[in-house]
């Protein structure tokens, strides 16, 4: 069974992500350059799990846009910024998907590479 994809929910989500990931990175970017933080964090047990958990992430989920994109040059663009930006990354990515797709679309045109 195909079920309808609730699409604009999923954008609300996701665009709820995009704005909380880019309010916490401005304001802590306005604090502190996460380049000073290093040599701070580097020893913390936790943030170096967390460090890991995070790019395991990024890493899952650049699996199915590996998948989706067929172009290398976009499959390597998008590596490079989800590596580097992260959920930002990703929620622009999931929200490009989203709107391409039509209002009756399913689950499997959102997640499925099309022919």
């Amino acid at each position: 069974m195909n079920q309808r994809l609730p699409k604009t929910i999923l954008i609300v989500l996701f665009v709820a992500i995009l704005i909380g990931m880019l309010w916490v990175t401005i304001k802590a970017s306005l604090v502190e350059s996460v380049f000073n933080v290093g040599p701070r964090v580097w020893p913390e047990p936790w943030w170096v799990a967390t460090l890991w958990d995070a790019y395991c992430g990024f890493v899952t989920f650049y699996v199915w846009v590996f998948y989706k994109e067929t172009g290398w040059l976009s499959r390597v663009v998008w590596f490079v910024l989800v590596m580097c930006l992260g959920n930002i990354a990703m929620s622009v990515y999931v929200l490009i998907q989203l709107f391409r797709l039509p209002a009756e679309a399913t689950w499997a045109d959102l997640l499925l590479r099309k022919s």
